[in-house]
């Protein structure tokens, strides 16, 4: 209910109020325009995450697990060869995924925004506190993510289960005040409505887009709890009281036109105000914890997936699912957040903000699961049929948010384009970098012949030698041999590769090639969802006879420091994207502490790499 739904569930903060603004301009809605609106957020709620999300875009799941990131795994996985189509799929799935961090940004801020100015309604005096106070809970809620966010979690569930019966209940009460709201539930009005706006109605599509943002928390989180949980908790709770809450909403609005500000709030008798205020902000609190949560998951897969620098990732002590902290995230999303919020000032200003994202995201979704739909096999004409509808309405949701490009849309897309080339600058350098370090490394062979004509001392004990690849021997070896003339009695080349499947089983977790007395080559798997954990590996292929046991506090792990010159001489690569992604490879997390391996038994050997 919290993890889920929480985004959606909090759109009638703002939702209604944001879509009957733009459809009376003059100040007060017609009959005919509530009615169209009503029923237009109805169908969308239907269509898009009903349909959509629920039944359809849930299928396709990669052994379970679902989001962006998950379909970019399936869709152009590394061992496939590559191609136009697969690099242009990468770029569309990067865009898509650095969308749901400016969707990040913008969520907590109209969030909490939305549930602190309902103050405004029976005490306008309080309305420049709105912002401060706003900011205040948001640099908090930021304050604590290093202490983990368990307690947070454990009112998810009930606190959001409040949450929708008071929305629900509330719906109900405006509905009984008027019946002729129910009209919406045939889409005949909005399709009225909209035929007869004229170029409004674009505007009006914008506004009415926000009831189902959120929905791409549907997917992302379906790894989490699995499909039939989300499906029955959707049905079942969320969706009646969303319904009916919309139409309590346009029921109010029926008999009182003017009540355009905050119709979510003046559905509530007044003695319940500010108790309604407290629990609209607990419940944004929770949306917001919800979409921080997901960006640090986000960036966990996309590290390992090779999109992003290692980072620090700290696991926190809650049991709670996504407890993992990732600091640079955290203080960014902060930044961003707090800039939306005292940059934009209200839930109305920033509605143009978030629309657009995420039906952008939404449309590269659709086709990126379409994609999927054909490498199954799927029946071609059913897939572009099904497919092809729903693509065809996401994408008439993004012209109709992108008409607020100029109103604060620009904001989203800004951060998700950086953010974008930031990743694609970084895969491409290491790109170049795996071409590089291929190059200049000796072959196993050729290090064991060296080996047996100049012997070099041996001495007690295991050498763990890390390398980003499964071939040739890593330059931390060979040079140290090279120069210092010592090797250990038992030497372990590992490399750690990270499966295009969400986790990996300790079946499949290690692969070992014996190469020669004492040199044994170790590959690691590890899943795109798992935290890489070197020691634990090596545990696990002791265990299973792999490799002979040993003491891992004895164990002495040599690591590459590479430094990189950017030269300009390579064409990958233009001379200042060199010089990016030279100080994104020195200010990532250095091997040793992202492979959770004990500082105390680390040796790095540096090598200067020019690009």
């Amino acid at each position: 209910m919290g993890v889920v739904f929480g985004d959606i569930g909090t759109s009638p903060l703002y939702t209604l109020n944001v879509a009957a603004k733009a459809a009376s301009p003059a100040g007060q809605v017609s009959p005919e325009a509530v009615l169209g609106i009503i029923s237009l957020i109805f169908w969308s709620l239907i269509v898009v995450i009903s349909l959509k999300y629920a039944i359809l875009i849930m299928r396709a799941d990669n052994h379970g697990e679902g989001g962006i990131l998950a379909l970019l795994a399936l869709v152009s996985p590394r061992r496939a060869k590559q191609s136009r189509w697969r690099a242009v799929m990468v770029v569309i799935g990067l865009i898509g995924a650095t969308l749901l961090y400016g969707d990040g940004c913008i969520t907590p801020a109209i969030s909490v925004l939305s549930a602190i100015e309902g103050l405004k309604i029976y005490a306008p005096q309080t309305q420049h506190y709105v912002v401060p106070l706003t900011v205040v809970i948001l640099a908090g809620l930021f304050l604590i993510q290093h202490n983990g966010t368990s307690w947070i979690g454990g009112i998810f569930g009930p606190v959001m289960l409040i949450w929708f019966i008071v929305a629900g209940v509330l719906g109900i009460v405006g509905i009984v005040k008027a019946p002729a709201v129910l009209a919406a539930l045939s889409p005949l009005p909005a399709v009225t409505y909209l035929w007869h706006a004229g170029p409004l109605a674009f505007v009006v599509i914008g506004g009415a887009f926000l009831a189902v943002t959120g929905g791409e928390a549907f997917y992302a989180d379906m790894g989490h709890f699995g499909p039939f949980p989300i499906r029955v908790a959707w049905f079942g709770v969320a969706l009646p009281a969303l319904t009916l809450n919309y139409f309590g909403q346009g029921g109010l609005l029926l008999t009182a036109p003017g009540a355009l500000d905050s119709p979510f709030y003046e559905l509530a008798p007044q003695w319940a105000h500010y108790s309604l205020v407290a629990l609209a902000t607990v419940a944004t609190v929770i949306a917001s914890q919800s979409i921080i949560s997901g960006a640090y998951s986000m960036t966990q897969q996309a590290i390992n997936l090779g999109f992003l620098p290692r980072m620090n990732v700290v696991h926190t002590a809650g049991r709670e699912i996504g407890q993992i902290y990732v600091p640079f995230v955290n203080w960014a999303l902060c930044a961003a957040t707090l800039a939306a919020v005292l940059g934009f000032g209200s839930s109305e200003a920033l509605a143009g903000a978030f629309g657009i994202a995420v039906s952008l995201l939404m449309a590269i979704t659709t086709l990126m699961a379409t994609s999927v739909a054909l490498h199954w096999k799927h029946n071609r004409l059913v897939v572009y049929g099904v497919n092809g509808s729903l693509l065809a309405l996401d994408l008439l949701f993004f012209a109709s948010t992108s008409t607020k490009l100029f109103d604060g849309g620009w904001f989203p897309l800004l951060i998700a384009f950086v953010i974008a080339f930031l990743m694609l600058t970084w895969r491409k350098g290491e790109e170049v970098m795996d071409a590089v370090r291929l190059k200049v490394r000796e072959r196993a062979s050729d290090f064991i012949e060296n080996l047996k004509r100049n012997p070099p001392f041996r001495i007690p004990g295991t050498a763990v030698v890390l390398g980003r690849m499964a071939k040739g021997v890593p330059i931390a070896l060979s040079h140290n041999v090279k120069f210092n003339h010592v090797l250990h009695e038992n030497v372990l080349l590992v490399a750690v590769t990270t499966a295009e499947t969400p986790r990996v089983s300790d079946d499949d977790r290690t692969a070992v090639t014996r190469i020669s007395d004492g040199v044994t080559r170790v590959e690691l798997r590890f899943g795109f969802m798992e935290q890489p954990n070197v020691p634990e590996g090596l545990e696990l292929a002791g265990r299973l006879g792999q490799i002979a046991k040993v003491d891992p506090s004895q164990l002495i792990y040599y690591t590459g420091h590479e430094t990189i010159i950017p030269t300009g001489r390579r064409a990958e690569l233009s001379r200042w994207r060199e010089a990016l992604f030279a100080f994104m490879h020195h200010n990532a997390q250095r091997p040793g502490a992202y492979f959770k391996i004990p500082s105390v038994q680390i040796m790095e050997i540096g090598v200067e790499f020019e690009i």
